[in-house]
């Protein structure tokens, strides 16, 4: 493999070459299909992006595993060995209708183990980035680890379906926080809570959209794990809490009573 370091400064370069061909879309047409439903967007923007990221991830690391949000298959689900998830754009709805509040994700896995994860807030160029060896960074700035705020001193992200159906009794959460934020995109809300801005977020997420926010957050000291506080599966969609220790501790107390 090749020297993470060396690996930073290609990644951060594929990225920055994705946030151009993707600002540059803001211009033209866009062709969008949706996918599960109406409210589940996908735009040639997100499949090209992705078969971009691919290309060059193959060209370095032929045998990797890649789960790609949009062209894995069951077959792709294998952490053997070094495997990469990709994001293409996180917060598709959001790109299409806003041109703001999404991002591009990558994240490198060895063996299981989250060695590198790349959040890039495209819209604002902020590329939050790194790993457990060499701390987490926002572009060139190091970040400090967020404090260990409790839950009703901060803001709490909840995804809206799980807010609306009260999964796990997640309202009386929202109820002992500061306030609740939701701004659809897994990426951005993750950004959110390891700058410190909210003291969690909560909703039903696919490996690619938690696997390079699991490798900065827990970076940071920060909790990533189910509702109910057992381990991530990294190749199985399902609930997430990513929160600050002490908040997960708040939020696991009120959930067990639902």
């Amino acid at each position: 493999m090749e020297s993470l370091e060396y690996l930073d400064i290609v990644v951060r370069g594929w990225m920055h070459d994705a946030r151009n061909k993707i600002l540059a879309a803001f211009n033209k047409d866009l062709d969008v299909w949706t996918k599960s439903g109406r409210n589940d967007l996908v735009t040639n923007i997100d499949k090209e992006i992705e078969k971009i990221y691919s290309k060059n991830i193959r060209l370095l690391f032929p045998e990797a595993n890649i789960i790609g949000e949009e062209s894995f298959t069951q077959g792709d689900l294998n952490m053997n060995g070094m495997t990469w998830f990709i994001d293409p754009i996180d917060g598709t709805m959001n790109f299409v209708k806003q041109h703001c509040h999404f991002a591009s994700m990558l994240a490198i896995y060895e063996n299981g183990k989250g060695v590198r994860g790349y959040i890039y807030d495209v819209v604002r160029d902020k590329l939050y980035w790194g790993g457990p060896d060499v701390g987490v960074f926002c572009n060139n700035e190091k970040m400090k680890d967020p404090s260990n705020t409790v839950l009703r001193d901060g803001l709490i992200g909840i995804g809206a379906p799980y807010l609306i159906h009260n999964f796990c009794n997640l309202q009386a959460v929202a109820l002992a926080s500061s306030g609740t934020r939701m701004y659809g995109s897994a990426g951005i809300q993750i950004i959110h809570v390891i700058e410190g801005k909210c003291v969690g977020y909560v909703s039903y997420l696919r490996p690619w959209d938690f696997a390079a926010g699991r490798v900065l957050a827990e970076t940071l000291g920060l909790s990533m794990k189910k509702i109910d506080g057992t381990p991530l599966n990294m190749l199985v969609s399902s609930d997430v809490l990513v929160a600050t220790k002490n908040a997960q501790k708040d939020i696991a107390k009120l959930t067990k009573k639902s």
